[in-house]
C-alpha cells in the first residue's frame, strides 16, 4: 500500500516476509509497524494531527509521532548505542510524557525527528554484527539485545497502531490501512 504521511513523504508499506532468517523478519515487521503509523496520518493537516482522542487525554495522532520518535531514541541511541546522556527528543529531564502533548507542536518538526530517529535505527541495526549485539537499560539496570529491542518497538508500535487506528476513525471515519 502506497500513500503520503501527515508530512507529505510518500509512504510505501511493504508486508513483511513470511519466511527467512530470524533478523529480516524482524526487520520486515518493524518496518512494516512505521510505515502503518505513517499511513494512519497519511492527507490529514495540521489541525487533524492534533485532534485529542477525548479529555483528559492528550492522545493524538501527531502525539503519537512525536512518542515513537522518543522510543526509537531511547531504544537504539541511548540503550544500545550507548549514548545514555542524549537527552530526549521533547524533554530534557526524560519524562516520555511530554511527547503525547501535540497541541503546540510542529508537524514538520514532528515527522522530522521521527523519520531521522527511524533511519538512525536503521542504520544501527543493519551494522550491527548481530542480533546478540547489548546495551544496558538504565531505568531498569539491565542488559538488552538488539532483537529484545527490535521485538519490543514492533509491540510497541502494533500497540500505538491500535490506539492510531481509533484516533483516524475519529477524525474521519476511515478504517483499515
Amino acid at each position: 500500500m502506497e500513500g503520503s504521511a501527515g508530512d507529505g513523504v510518500p509512504v510505501e508499506r511493504v508486508d513483511p516476509p513470511l519466511t527467512g532468517g530470524e533478523r529480516e523478519m524482524l526487520r520486515g515487521a518493524l518496518d512494516y509497524h512505521r510505515a502503518t503509523l505513517a499511513l494512519k496520518c497519511e492527507g490529514l493537516g495540521d489541525e487533524e494531527l492534533r485532534r485529542r482522542s477525548m479529555p483528559p487525554s492528550a492522545l493524538s495522532l501527531l502525539g503519537l509521532v512525536r512518542h515513537m520518535a522518543e522510543v526509537e531514541r531511547a531504544w537504539f541511541r541511548r540503550t544500545l548505542a550507548g549514548e545514555a546522556e542524549l537527552p530526549l527528543v521533547w524533554s530534557a529531564d526524560g519524562d516520555f510524557q511530554r511527547a503525547y502533548d501535540a497541541r503546540g507542536a510542529s508537524v514538520p518538526e514532528a515527522f522530522a525527528a521521527w523519520r531521522a530517529e527511524v533511519a538512525w535505527a536503521r542504520r544501527f541495526e543493519a551494522a550491527a554484527e548481530s542480533l546478540e549485539v547489548t546495551g544496558v537499560d538504565r531505568r531498569h539496570g539491565v542488559e538488552v539485545s538488539l532483537r529484545w529491542v527490535m521485538l519490543h518497538l514492533v509491540h510497541e508500535y502494533a500497540r500505538h497502531n491500535g490506539h492510531a487506528d481509533l484516533l483516524r476513525e475519529g477524525v474521519d471515519g476511515t478504517t483499515g490501512a
